[in-house]
């Protein structure tokens, strides 16, 4: 008598899960090295940008009043060192969001929205639960990751008036959802498995890699909609 054959598992599969294990892990090393160079930034750039400051203030103060050349040196000095500082403080928030790490991820998207509304001129709210829900770090780095490559596409191609970005957590998931009132998306677009749309696909692959899913659409009343959904629990 013959056993039953086992099923076997789908050509390619292992390595397609070995390959979503590595894009996870790599990500997550990406995600760290960003932090850590947004740390250095601040404690060390920004903390001799700030010294700096002080030092200008106090030789400032030995400026005869009568010698206009050194006080308007000095104020190009003053004005070129507030620029840098302002450089520097973009560049950290650009590597890493200090306001996810110490308060969460309600915090960082309140200070990101209305930010990037401003910065584009267009409406920008954001639409957050009553309080912060129990995220780990990871999870919520990839939702922040989810809202800013949102935001940067309705940027580049919705040309939109109106966005909102909204917070939902049941307490078994959380869902990220980017609105627009823009001009939507193409006929049959694929822009999930679109090469050119790297960004995306890299969300879509980390949400995986999470338990989640990342889906693209259009909006009942027009323009596009980016969700993404993550289970509270990590995946098995």
């Amino acid at each position: 008598m013959t056993e039953p054959a086992h099923p076997q598992p789908a050509p390619g599969a292992d390595r397609t899960a070995d390959l979503a294990e590595m894009l996870g892990y790599l990500a997550a090393c990406w995600d760290e090295e960003r932090r850590l160079l947004a740390r250095q930034l601040h404690d060390s750039l920004g903390s001799s940008m700030t010294a700096l400051t002080m030092h200008l203030a106090l030789l400032t103060q030995h400026i005869p009043a009568d010698n206009k050349a050194m006080s308007d040196r000095s104020a190009q000095m003053k004005t070129l060192l507030a620029n840098i500082i302002e450089t520097n403080r973009k560049m950290q928030l650009e590597l890493w969001n200090d306001k996810l790490e110490f308060l969460g991820l309600k915090a960082a998207l309140a200070e990101l929205v209305p930010a990037w509304g401003a910065a584009n001129g267009v409406q920008a709210r954001a639409s957050l639960p009553d309080e912060d829900g129990s995220y780990t770090r990871t999870q919520g780095v990839v939702l922040l990751r989810c809202a800013e490559e949102g935001l940067r596409n309705v940027a580049a191609h919705a040309q939109a008036t109106e966005v909102e970005v909204v917070l939902d957590d049941d307490g078994d998931q959380v869902m990220l959802t980017v609105r627009d009132n823009g001009r939507g998306l193409p006929k049959h677009d694929k822009a999930l498995e679109s090469n050119s749309c790297h960004g995306l696909r890299l969300l879509r692959e980390r949400a995986r890699f999470l338990g989640g899913t990342l889906e693209l659409g259009s909006g009942e009343s027009g323009g596009a909609v980016l969700r993404m959904t993550l289970p509270k629990t990590a995946p098995a």
